[in-house]
């Protein structure tokens, strides 16, 4: 996991990654004849039989309907994206990916469904993957990709991807094997990302925002001697209500008052960090 010597474009401190989430409409549903419905909810039902969960059905599409609220506060602070989206959740709302293509964000894909993959063997986790970019490829364009196995990151070197994002260990890119190739693991962070709210409802916006900043900052002032990175993971049925949106306000501000951070896409920091020298 060693890397050669570098820093961010412009003498950067920090790279910071905004990953919003899009995953509604592509959830588990006995309408899309899924055996049961998606279990995650902050409704504190979970059905384990062939049922509709409409309530749930209807918690998800909150996301779609709030988008335009998500939007509004990322246009008005400007800051490059990615967008890991489930390709079904882009083909039902052809809005979003337009959104997304007319910001010049990055799409990165989340799976063709929000499922697990790691059931498949390798040819259906081929598949899986290939049907995924070419959804994406029509609505978007730019892919990574998400989930793992032990054959994903060897797969996704074999179909051209630049990077990988299912990892969770170094404050940083790093080189890593695939299969005899080498491919760019842009890591993410589960700590900040929004979806504690979710499943945990008590964990409020202030308890949140505290912790992206603190993480924030330290990463911050780390980098005046190594490079660093911070990943923030948002979902629009989350982040995007009235109660938690101001977080993200209130953080965004706090980043804006720093000029040496460059606030850019997974995408980028793979492509500039590819400069590196694979060990």
């Amino acid at each position: 996991m060693t890397s050669a010597p570098y820093r961010w474009p412009n003498d950067a401190r920090l790279a910071l990654s905004l990953m919003v989430n899009v995953e509604e409409g592509a959830e588990m549903s006995i309408v899309d004849g899924d055996p049961v419905p998606e279990p995650v909810d902050e409704l504190g039902l979970s059905l384990k039989r062939e049922m509709r969960n409409l309530g749930n059905e209807s918690n998800y599409r909150y996301g779609i309907e709030d988008f335009p609220r998500v939007l509004a506060l990322l246009d008005g602070f400007d800051p490059a994206a990615t967008w890991p989206a489930s390709a079904p959740a882009l083909e039902r709302s052809p809005h979003i990916a337009d959104a997304i293509r007319a910001r010049g964000d990055e799409a990165a894909s989340h799976g063709y469904r929000w499922v697990h993959q790691f059931r498949m063997d390798e040819e259906e986790e081929r598949a899986f993957l290939r049907r995924a970019a070419d959804s994406i490829e029509r609505t978007v364009g730019d892919l990574s990709r998400y989930r793992l196995t032990e054959n994903t990151r060897r797969l996704l070197a074999e179909e051209g991807f630049l990077h990988h994002m299912d990892d969770y260990s170094p404050d940083e890119p790093f080189w890593a094997d695939a299969g005899g190739r080498s491919i760019v693991v842009v890591p993410n962070a589960i700590d900040t990302n929004d979806m504690k709210m979710w499943a945990e409802p008590s964990y409020t916006p202030r308890q949140w925002l505290d912790y992206a900043i603190d993480t924030f900052d330290r990463l911050h002032a780390e980098g005046a001697d190594r490079p660093r990175m911070m990943s923030v993971g948002l979902h629009l049925r989350v982040i995007g209500r009235p109660g938690r949106i101001g977080a993200l306000e209130r953080f965004l501000e706090h980043v804006a008052a720093h000029d040496d951070v460059w606030t850019t896409t997974r995408r980028s920091i793979a492509e500039h960090f590819a400069a590196v020298p694979a060990p």
